[in-house]
């Protein structure tokens, strides 16, 4: 059953390592990868001395921080009330509810974006003039658009990361938390005083996982709500909105194949160190 994954794994993610080589040649397309010119650093040379890689990296890191941080703590606060509910059907009703925007493409939340916030028939701008209030121009202001993507981010990953923290609670033995009720624990003591610390390892464990991709951002997500605004890129261009216009703009595949083995290379670093840190604290939660 495992021969799969494996043949997956090495097909598309350990066959086409050597391709990482492109990031130090002067790629062109009729010489292909190794008949390039080697350049060595050049390309990353660039990227640091124009200002971009610092901008790309520390919008990708603070957006994906806060999607780790802030997903993880609401994504437990759900799974605590769902498992508080007593009724069946009503908490069924609520788990798919909330599930739900997972499954919905990020093209059609670009959709939604769209209609909320364009300036001339945009939902709060239609509320807004009815109100006899100016309308805003959202597509003009990169400040606000933090607040907005973190927002549909969390709205669409809340309920998948529910259903882990919800799974452990489930697998809970009841019967502690019965001894616990008979000693008249209340529904937060129980909460905080066995709930959380159970939950404690598994979220340690996903935000290990996160750290490993803290420099992947969600290009769909990103792409479909900003799309090839230039006036937004300050607040919200991050690494791979940044690759996809260098190959697809301007077909610079070396410049974007040194920003991904850039990226690449600060996760595998910043996992190392996370384990290390986490292995010292909390020895049973470390990854290895």
């Amino acid at each position: 059953m495992l021969l799969p994954v494996i043949l997956y794994f090495i097909i598309f993610h350990y066959a086409v390592m050597p391709g990482a080589y492109v990031a130090f040649v002067d790629y062109k397309l009729n010489k292909g990868i190794f008949g390039s010119n080697f350049i060595g650093l050049k390309n990353f040379e660039f990227l640091v001395q124009n200002g971009d890689l610092w901008n790309i990296t520390k919008n990708t890191l603070l957006y994906n921080i806060v999607f780790l941080a802030l997903g993880n703590i609401i994504q437990i606060v759900f799974a605590i009330m769902l498992s508080e509910i007593s009724g069946k059907w009503f908490k069924k009703v609520s788990q798919s509810v909330i599930l739900l925007p997972y499954f919905i493409s990020m093209v059609i939340v670009g959709v939604f974006a769209y209609n909320i916030f364009n300036f001339n028939s945009g939902f709060i701008n239609t509320m807004l003039t009815g109100m006899g209030l100016d309308r805003y121009e959202f597509y003009s202001d990169p400040g606000i658009w933090k607040y907005i993507i973190v927002a549909f981010k969390i709205w669409a990953a809340t309920g998948y990361g529910m259903i882990v923290y919800l799974a452990t609670i489930t697998g809970i033995n009841h019967d502690l938390y019965e001894a616990a009720y008979m000693d008249g624990a209340t529904t937060w003591q129980r909460i905080r005083y066995m709930t959380l610390p159970i939950l404690k390892p598994t979220f340690i464990l996903l935000l290990l996982f996160g750290m490993g991709g803290i420099l992947k951002g969600s290009f769909d997500l990103f792409y479909n709500l900003i799309g090839t605004n230039s006036v937004l890129y300050p607040q919200t261009d991050i690494i791979d909105t940044y690759v996809f216009r260098s190959l697809v703009g301007q077909f610079n595949f070396s410049m974007g194949a040194a920003v991904g083995f850039y990226q690449s290379m600060f996760g595998l670093i910043l996992v190392l160190v996370v384990n290390f840190i986490v292995r010292k604290v909390e020895p049973d939660s470390a990854l290895f």
